[in-house]
């Protein structure tokens, strides 16, 4: 494990990285403004969980499969790509509505499903594997003695070092709809924005390159 600069310097850099806008946080804040905070929050625990997968399978040896084999990338790439197009279009032709604040009313199917929606859309991003291959070693010492271990407790404190920003983001998102009286009736025109992000997404994933392809 690094020493306590270099911990810190890792949750810093963790707090950076997911204040940057993605697919991540365009879920969860979707989620957020639509339907409230439980809501936008089941949203971030289903994305963070998906983060989980991806580090277990970085320490297991599995993301250096994806960096060292065009095929596999591809394979991951191709399903991820398909998964994202498929949620932009179904937002792009969605009928739109009020805004539904009462997270009460959310029923424990709906909650499931908005969760394993997030925890999918995380999952078949072979470019998450990929970051968490690329930024997680950097703080690990090359003398460590159990290497792999190292990784997936670092991995592990990523994870948990996000929530406060995936929540947040959530809860500012439910915030902001209560508030903006405006949002009630732009709430069709948000999806369609929301679904041409989704689309775009997933092309630009369809469109990645394996990171050793010359």
């Amino acid at each position: 494990m690094p020493d306590l600069p270099q911990l810190l310097l890792f949750m810093a850099a963790g707090w950076l990285l997911n204040l940057t806008p993605g697919p991540d946080v365009l879920y969860i804040v979707s989620h957020g403004l639509r339907h409230g905070a439980r809501a936008g929050m089941v949203a971030a625990l289903g994305i963070v969980s998906g983060c989980f997968v991806h580090v277990f399978a970085a320490a297991a040896g599995l993301s250096a499969l994806l960096a060292t084999s065009a095929t596999a990338f591809t394979v991951i790439k191709w399903i991820g790509a398909a998964y994202l197009l498929w949620m932009g279009v179904k937002l792009l032709f969605s009928r739109g509505g009020r805004l539904d604040l009462n997270a009460a009313r959310a029923t424990e199917a709906d909650l499931w499903l908005v969760w394993r929606r997030g925890f999918l859309t995380n999952v078949l991003n072979p470019k998450v594997a990929l970051f968490f291959l690329a930024f997680v070693p950097q703080f690990i010492r090359p003398d460590a003695a159990h290497p792999a271990l190292a990784f997936l407790l670092l991995g592990v404190l990523f994870n948990v070092n996000s929530l406060p920003i995936n929540l947040g983001y959530a809860w500012l998102a439910a915030w902001a709809a209560r508030r903006l009286q405006v949002l009630q009736a732009a709430m069709g025109w948000m999806d369609r924005i929301a679904g041409l992000m989704f689309i775009g997404f997933g092309l630009r994933l369809a469109l990645a390159e394996h990171p050793t392809k010359p």
